[in-house]
């Protein structure tokens, strides 16, 4: 036996269990802004703590921890921002992302996975009335308020990817629009896009004050109400389905993409956001992953591979589709009226 082969070793299993422990701890950094403080040039334990409001060896215990997990550096007993801790998570910083903590580890989220063990034996949610997919979830007002400085980068490349002229008049539908950021990034980059916003009432009144921010709000319209059910109108040159199919099953999911269809002008494109699995279902790894979030979740939703989604647009009567990357994460699927 090589004497340098790798030992089998149980460090997998431990790291997993204890995985919360991260999760805690960038959370309890983000409320506390240790990174804004040490962005400040707070770089000691001591410094850290008073501008936090933290006692000092609780401000030292979690920064070195930060550090061991690669949010920090430290040298000579003082503290460094990391390339990404500086542009995603520093208050000051215009990529912030810390805001995204409400949402990720809301309890609505969370406590899914809780019952895994019982999701896994039913196939969906173990709680079905507690499911993100319920009606008027508040979830949903958290994820608008929390995720919107993640999705600015990839609403600005799905604008600039579908719209690369912008020089002609859209009418966009922007389904499920949570924050608004995908159609406010057609209205922004076009100023002859009119963009209809289709969410829950709450939900339009996050996206409707982040139109407002952005100066196109009297290009930014609402229809309030499930997707399912509320009327659409029609003649739409582009329909957003920005991640939303994951949380419903097969059929379901195509009996919207035929009202979407219904919707558009012959020729107009329904532009799907996704996390997307190849075909072996376990690459790329977070999109792969992603399918896990949809069972503790979701009674029927899924990380769908796109042979998958391209079947659901071909059964909805749309004539093609076809899957670009946008890395890091997702892929797009622009499918084809």
């Amino acid at each position: 036996m090589n004497a340098e082969a790798k030992q089998p070793s149980p460090e997998l299993f431990f790291d997993t269990l204890i995985a919360y422990q991260r999760t805690a701890a960038i959370r309890a950094a983000v409320e506390l802004e240790i990174f804004t403080a040490i962005a400040e040039g707070n770089t000691r334990a001591s410094e850290i703590a008073e501008r936090c409001g933290a006692a000092e060896r609780g401000a030292r215990i979690l920064c070195d921890y930060l550090t061991l997990n690669g949010f920090l550096t430290k040298q000579d007993g003082h503290y460094g921002l990391t390339q990404e801790s500086a542009l995603f998570l520093n208050k000051q910083s215009p990529a912030y992302v810390g805001a995204a903590v409400e949402f990720l580890t809301s309890p609505m989220v969370t406590e899914g996975f809780d019952l895994l063990t019982d999701a896994v034996r039913k196939g969906g949610a173990a709680k079905g009335e507690a499911a993100t997919t319920t009606p008027e979830n508040p979830v949903w007002v958290k994820f608008a308020r929390g995720m919107a400085p993640l999705m600015q980068p990839a609403a600005q490349a799905i604008a600039e990817m579908v719209d690369a002229q912008a020089d002609q008049p859209l009418k966009v539908l922007d389904i499920a629009a949570g924050h608004g950021a995908f159609g406010i990034a057609f209205a922004k980059r076009n100023s002859a896009a009119r963009i209809y916003a289709v969410d829950w009432a709450p939900v339009l009144e996050v996206a409707g004050e982040n139109a407002v921010a952005a100066g196109v709000a009297d290009r930014h319209h609402k229809i309030s109400g499930s997707a399912f059910e509320v009327d659409f109108g029609n003649d739409y040159d582009i329909v957003l389905i920005t991640n939303f199919l994951h949380h419903f099953d097969v059929q379901t999911n195509e009996s919207l993409l035929k009202k979407v269809k219904a919707a558009l002008k012959k020729g107009g494109r329904a532009v799907t956001l996704e996390f997307i699995p190849n075909d072996d279902r376990v690459t790329p790894p977070n999109a792969a992953a992603f399918s896990l979030t949809m069972l503790a979740g979701t009674p029927g939703g899924d990380a769908y591979t796109f042979r998958e989604i391209e079947r659901m647009f071909a059964d909805a009567g749309f004539s093609k589709s076809e899957m670009r990357e946008l890395p890091p994460l997702q892929r797009v699927v622009i499918s084809v009226a």
